[in-house]
């Protein structure tokens, strides 16, 4: 039987060395969101304007409202504990994870896992087409990271039931 896939994603201070999460978001199974934005840790200072400019939330914002990176790894261990959570940008999105864990001076108690470990060639060939449609189906205007965990989940869901009825 079928299960639905918990997806994550990642919003950063931007990429590359020096960079950190600023918020955390993910759909579980049947479509309930969780997102939270992330106070940086005090030895985080990196700030890309570029990576601003797609996520639209200023650090000022995160400093006053951003949850301590301790509550947010809490959280996540609250809700995710013994899950695998699926992201599609696994290569980033594990570094920023763990930045928040050891920040937090936790271990995540869920495994974060690559969305390519459960496509199939099919709903590869699918999936930029079928998410494109999503996006204009859920009409979100926000880049957010709860947002864009539930288009990647349904953009799934939809590619895997594609794929079921081509048999």
């Amino acid at each position: 039987m079928m299960t639905v896939p918990i997806v994550m994603d990642i919003e950063a201070s931007g990429f590359g060395a020096g960079s950190y999460p600023i918020e955390v978001g993910f759909s579980q199974r049947h479509g309930e969101g969780w997102c939270t934005l992330i106070r940086p840790h005090d030895d985080w200072q990196h700030w890309d304007e570029g990576a601003a400019q797609v996520h639209r939330i200023p650090r000022e914002i995160l400093v006053e409202r951003g949850r301590p990176v301790a509550r947010v790894a809490e959280s996540l261990n609250q809700i995710l504990a013994g899950h695998t959570v699926y992201t599609d940008g696994w290569a980033h999105d594990y570094v920023w994870l763990a930045k928040l864990f050891d920040a937090a001076d936790q271990q995540p108690h869920f495994r974060l896992a690559d969305f390519r470990e459960i496509l199939s060639p099919k709903q590869e060939e699918l999936w930029h087409q079928t998410k494109d449609q999503v996006q204009i189906d859920l009409n979100v205007n926000r880049h957010r990271a709860s947002n864009d965990a539930r288009i990647l989940q349904l953009t799934w869901l939809r590619t895997y039931d594609a794929c079921k009825t081509l048999h």
